[in-house]
């Protein structure tokens, strides 16, 4: 099938990767020419396991191009994905310029039917909004489609090419077939294709990602009371998540989420309330908690080291909001650099893959970056874990121990073993374990 993708960012590249790798004839479209320079070059803008060697292949067989070229996408393409960004306005609700500025393209470029895809994550009636401005554009017909994408950063491969469903939002038969065939080859365990109405895909994409960003704070919340009330959050978790109905995914309490979707999605989700006259109260609760759990080390950090904390040194391992992604979006690093930095600390900081991002972001105006997570250990007063990576998983103990000018450790995700920590000499603040 000959298909287009427009916007060659995270979700964007990943998808036109993915539908290559499947035997479609694909062509990634971006404005941005350095960004497709780069991926004509071999060079992937952003780190994703996996996804490096996709493209190129791809690239190589000529299932995968490259262009900047709207008009020829356009023409060329029977399937045309949006995925350019929806970031959030002051208010919360989705800025949608970019998306109808390629809607409005799309329509002056058409040379008969088009199924137009929403991908990028839009709010409820945007599907209605794409259509209205392609058809006063042309006068050839389009459907527009909604199908939200489901990705983990990390595993957006996996993700996407075994995907738990696929979510298509069309209102007629024909488009319904087209998307059907396009994704068949991606459910071929009977994964299920769920075709519904716009609207309701539409909502089914803030909704999913809502309910687990409530999974998330609901579990800090109940990780912050075990520390009031002296029980064992872990021994908590493993107790609900043995009920079936609860499950294991999205229950263990850190410092917060960050990331692209899960902040934005909620928000927006709010906004599109209020818009309807509605108050979301389960889910302001559920930023409100999530905005003071990024915080939640601070005071564990001044009862060990005092409240002003000039001329103590303080090392974060882990920038990222997550493991396996150098995504620093809402990332709970930022907010603990900031009132670290507010309270006078000298900040050191080490991750696997955002020291670039982090540069980019002009942290290290504020932080000292260093290459090897154990240098930037040397002479510190403290270490704050912040993002799970699997090196920081089983470190050398003695060695931190060692640099470290004293042994105080805040574990923001719980990897740590409070006995072991213990033994070792260590000062150990976890979230939620006495």
């Amino acid at each position: 099938m000959k298909v287009a993708v427009i916007g060659s960012g995270y979700v964007g590249l990943v998808a036109g990767a993915c539908f290559a790798e499947s035997g479609n004839q694909v062509i990634c479209m971006d404005k941005d020419q350095r960004k497709i320079d780069s991926l004509l070059n071999g060079i992937i803008p952003i780190y994703e396991p996996g996804l490096d060697a996709m493209v190129e292949k791809n690239a190589k067989n000529g299932h995968l191009r490259f262009s900047t070229n709207m008009k020829e996408t356009v023409e060329q393409s029977t399937i045309i994905f949006i995925a350019v960004g929806t970031p959030p306005d002051e208010d919360g609700s989705a800025d949608l310029s970019m998306v109808l500025g390629v809607a409005k393209e799309i329509g002056q470029h058409m040379n008969g039917w088009k199924v137009v895809v929403d991908k990028s994550t839009v709010p409820v009636g945007t599907a209605k909004k794409v259509r209205a401005v392609i058809e006063k554009e042309t006068k050839h017909p389009v459907d527009v489609v909604s199908n939200p994408e489901f990705l983990k950063e990390g595993a957006a491969i996996d993700d996407f090419m075994y995907p738990d469903r696929v979510v298509i939002g069309v209102s007629s038969t024909k488009a319904t077939e087209v998307m059907r065939e396009l994704y068949t080859p991606f459910v071929r365990t009977g994964n299920p294709i769920v075709v519904m109405d716009v609207v309701s895909a539409e909502m089914t994409k803030y909704a999913a990602n809502s309910m687990l960003a409530t999974k998330i704070s609901f579990m800090n919340e109940i990780a912050n009371l075990c520390d009031r009330v002296g029980a064992n959050v872990e021994n908590v978790r493993q107790g609900i998540a043995t009920d079936s109905r609860i499950g294991h995914s999205f229950i263990f309490p850190g410092v917060g989420y960050g990331g692209s979707c899960f902040p934005k999605d909620v928000k927006a989700l709010i906004r599109t309330a209020r818009d309807y006259h509605f108050d979301t109260r389960i889910l302001r609760s559920v930023e409100d908690v999530n905005d003071d759990q990024k915080k939640i080390l601070i005071p564990k950090i001044q009862k060990e080291l005092g409240n002003d904390l000039t001329g103590k040194t303080i090392t974060l391992w882990g920038l990222s909001f997550k493991p396996k992604t150098d995504d620093m979006r809402e990332a709970s690093s930022r907010v603990i650099i900031h009132e670290l930095h507010k309270l006078g600390a000298k900040i050191n900081a080490h991750d696997p893959v955002a020291m670039d991002e982090a540069r980019r972001l002009k942290l290290d105006e504020k932080v000292t970056l260093f290459d090897d997570n154990y240098e930037a250990l040397k002479d510190s007063d403290a270490l704050v874990l912040v993002t799970e990576w699997l090196e920081y998983r089983e470190p050398d103990y003695e060695k931190m121990k060692n640099l470290l000018r004293t042994p105080a450790v805040f574990d923001g995700r719980n990897i740590y073993k409070p006995e072991k920590m213990r033994d070792m000499g260590f000062t150990y603040y976890s979230i939620g374990r006495p």
